[in-house]
């Protein structure tokens, strides 16, 4: 999609702090931090929200949490633990239209998340 920030970052039109890539998914450094470690996992295909993902992007969907667990494992936060955070739609907090993973990490979370 031509006018997706996050189509952009994925095809390197624009500049991101990269932290994983290959040829399905792109993780980076988001650029207003929740936590000490906030990584956004994309599927470079893209697709605007999680209620459009279809039985044919089950193994893509699959792909961004195996890689948010790749990277939590590289970055040393698996036993001080993590929080995955999908949202979907402007009621749960989505305000970029591509599919997008939080990986959040390196402080407590409350709960129920705010």
């Amino acid at each position: 999609m031509s006018d997706c920030i996050f189509c952009k970052i994925a095809s390197g039109e624009i500049n991101a702090s990269i932290v994983y890539q290959d040829d399905e998914v792109v993780a980076f450094n988001d650029l207003n931090p929740q936590a000490p470690t906030h990584v956004l996992v994309i599927p470079r295909k893209h697709v605007s929200r999680i209620s459009e993902l279809e039985e044919a992007d089950a193994a893509l969907a699959g792909r961004l949490i195996l890689t948010a667990n790749q990277i939590v494992r590289d970055l040393g936060l698996v036993e001080a633990g993590y929080r995955l955070v999908l949202n979907c739609n402007e009621g749960a907090g989505q305000s970029v239209w591509h599919v997008h993973l939080h990986l959040l990490g390196g402080r407590t979370f409350g709960w129920p998340p705010g």
